[in-house]
């Protein structure tokens, strides 16, 4: 399925035993954050038993999981108990626009959703994410020369500098909230008075009642300059992955599986965004985190423990084959 802004997304089916039963859907990313040409100064290698590389845990790995835990079961003669679906998506780094309602689609149709993104560095699954969101502000001030005329200018970059402290102060970790604004722009010259300015606000919550409160302050932000104009956009693009009763259940039913292969399977949290944000939204059971184990995601260290291919790979095979409503 070609996607014209976005990489493409592409779905592969593997039928299980009960052609009836609810199928799982095994949720995978093919981009990364790394441009053409990181290669030529981030080049593949192995050293310490870590296979370095852009996107190898963010998440390569993650593909590669999935088609040894294919050949892993049809080497044994073995079948999976539900019908597997893979959706491969082109577009999660960068939001998921073009697959978001795909993936909402494909989740409502399943009992399971596993999202392969990379483990925790300690192996541990993901049973809450915060939901992310963004949101743009413009300042609407009157430019003048700054010498000259300067009392007849309205300065933007002022009336954004009242934002950014209102802004930065609705971080509450308690909580689990945080604003930041990380990008600033405006004005022309020093010499000149800016009649607009923009800034880039980037929020992270663990709830939903959490969204809506750092919606509402956005979005009621009023000029503190007479005569300035304020524009707000944007809003919350994941929402959050909340540990419910049903993140719960879910969870301890891999756990209970994992026993079985001598894996101590444990949860944790980041506050970083998926595409299981999504499902788990909707209700559907959803387990984050059943890629590799490693490091570095987005970063120049970025590797995956060699040995845990193998082990979440047989992970894997195993919920696929032992999974039961």
């Amino acid at each position: 399925m070609p996607a014209a802004a976005a990489g493409d997304q592409a779905i592969a089916d593997w039928p299980g035993l009960d052609a009836g039963a609810g199928r799982i859907l095994l949720l995978l990313h093919l981009d990364t954050v790394w441009p053409i040409g990181t290669l030529d100064r981030m080049p593949i290698r192995e050293e310490n038993g870590r296979l370095y590389g852009p996107g190898v845990y963010d998440m390569k790995a993650s593909v590669a999981i999935g088609w040894l835990a294919v050949h892993a079961l049809r080497d044994l003669g073995q079948t999976p108990r539900r019908p597997i679906r893979f959706l491969f998506t082109g577009d999660e780094e960068i939001g998921s626009d073009a697959a978001v309602e795909l993936i909402r689609t494909e989740a409502r149709q399943s009992a399971v959703v596993l999202v392969m993104e990379p483990a925790l560095p300690g192996g541990e699954v993901k049973t809450s994410r915060k939901g992310v969101g963004d949101f743009k502000v413009i300042a609407h001030g009157r430019s003048s020369h700054a010498g000259g005329n300067h009392e007849k200018g309205l300065n933007a970059i002022e009336e954004l500098a009242h934002h950014i402290l209102t802004l930065q102060r609705l971080t509450d970790y308690e909580r689990g909230t945080t604003v930041n604004v990380g990008v600033i722009h405006g004005g022309t010259r020093s010499n000149v008075v800016p009649e607009r300015a923009e800034i880039e606000v980037d929020f992270r919550v663990a709830t939903m009642a959490e969204a809506e409160r750092i919606a509402q302050v956005l979005q009621s932000l009023k000029p503190v300059l007479p005569g300035a104009r304020l524009e707000v956009t944007g809003g919350l693009n994941r929402p959050p992955m909340e540990r419910n009763a049903t993140m719960i259940a879910t969870f301890e039913k891999a756990r209970r599986i994992a026993a079985g292969l001598g894996i101590d399977l444990q949860e944790g949290s980041t506050g970083g965004g998926s595409d299981g944000n999504f499902t788990a939204a909707l209700g559907v059971p959803t387990l984050d985190g059943l890629g590799a184990l490693g490091d570095g995601a987005h970063a120049l260290h970025e590797h995956v423990v060699i040995d845990s291919i193998a082990q979440r790979a047989a992970l894997l095979a195993a919920l696929w084959r032992e999974w039961e409503s």
